[in-house]
């Protein structure tokens, strides 16, 4: 079956628009029932993360997880586009993404009301592209996130009152998808404010203008635990707005943090042709040694050993075997130096 190109093309063939909560919500119930792997390529959260993200698909809520460092925080809520239709059909020209049934921005309102068949073509928005995604700083901006006059547009001869001299930020230019907001308390308090009103009135309000666009996006966001107290906060009425709060994790077993460990090391070192071949207990040494420091009094637990720690201590020993593999014009590399020595600041393992 072809891709519907006109209006018309898309009315006959029976498409009708979801919300892109229930989109996800239908696309994950198909994969659960087809036992389709839900977030390929993360590891440990089979028993304790996923089943809580899936909860809060199911209940159609937003989301906001909650972990330190190194925890596949971002990694996890990127994958949520693969529960997103593979494309979506959407007004050609239109900034916010307008849906052909249901325009809702000024340049598009007419669209909807065109002949079967007259409209300009419709193409499919790729799911990638219906995600956004911003780290929260202090100097984020209410134009970055929604929106904000254009100059450029007003000196070409439009009226201050024209809502067509809006250029729109990147929240209702995701519409409709996800939009992810990293680091949420270091966002000040007024763009917590407006984050709020889009999540609760489903809308966004520009200055003065008199606009009203009901955005439909699923608002996700990550924060660490500790920045709560003390690099910054989240305000009691955002907070309210997440039904879903989830904790993530560091691996609960060495296994995991090895495949980790295997899955992230760099591509470089497989590049050049060399075969590598590491000993299972080489890699057990840098997973606990990773795991002692977790748990160890003189480390701020608050702040989290994150599993980058393994991934660089397995690339740093790979690396030296690579060079002495190098250096006497070897085609193999083993870490079999029995002087091989894994460094950590608390305790040194040796072999």
């Amino acid at each position: 079956m072809t891709q519907p190109k006109t209006l018309g093309e898309l009315k006959r063939s029976g498409y009708k628009p979801l919300s892109v909560k229930a989109e996800l919500r239908k696309n994950l119930i198909r994969k659960m029932l087809d036992r389709e792997p839900l977030f390929p390529g993360i590891f440990g959260f089979e028993e304790t993360v996923i089943p809580q993200v899936q909860n809060a698909i199911l209940a159609g809520q937003d989301m906001i997880f909650l972990g330190e460092r190194g925890q596949a925080k971002t990694r996890l809520i990127r994958s949520l586009t693969s529960l997103l239709d593979p494309e979506m059909p959407y007004v050609e020209g239109s900034e916010i993404n307008d849906d052909p049934f249901a325009p809702i921005s000024r340049a598009c309102a007419g669209h909807g009301g065109k002949a079967l068949g007259t409209t300009p073509p419709l193409p499919g928005l790729p799911r990638d592209d219906r995600y956004g995604e911003k780290l929260a700083t202090p100097d984020v901006t209410t134009p970055e996130l929604i929106g904000e006059v254009d100059p450029i547009k007003v000196a070409e001869g439009r009226y201050l009152s024209d809502e067509l001299v809006i250029h729109y930020g990147l929240i209702p230019r995701t519409k409709p998808g996800i939009f992810c907001i990293n680091e949420l308390p270091d966002l000040s308090e007024k763009l917590q404010v407006g984050l709020f009103n889009i999540m609760q009135e489903r809308d966004v309000q520009i200055r003065g203008f008199r606009v009203r666009l009901p955005l439909d996006i699923c608002v996700v966001a990550s924060a660490n635990p500790e920045d709560y107290t003390n690099r910054g906060r989240i305000i009691t009425p955002l907070k309210d707005r997440y039904g879903a709060q989830i904790r993530t994790h560091y691996p609960k077993q060495i296994d995991i943090e090895i495949d980790i460990m295997d899955a992230e090391r760099s591509p470089l070192l497989m590049s050049d042709g060399y075969r590598i071949t590491v000993p299972q207990f080489m890699k057990e040494i840098i997973a606990e040694t990773t795991s002692m420091a977790r748990e160890h009094a003189d480390i701020n637990q608050r702040s989290g050993v994150s599993v980058r720690m393994s991934i660089a201590n397995y690339e740093s020993m790979i690396g030296n075997a690579l060079r002495r593999t190098i250096l006497l014009r070897e085609d193999e590399v083993v870490p079999r130096d029995q002087r091989f020595v894994v460094y950590h600041p608390l305790v040194n393992w040796q072999n």
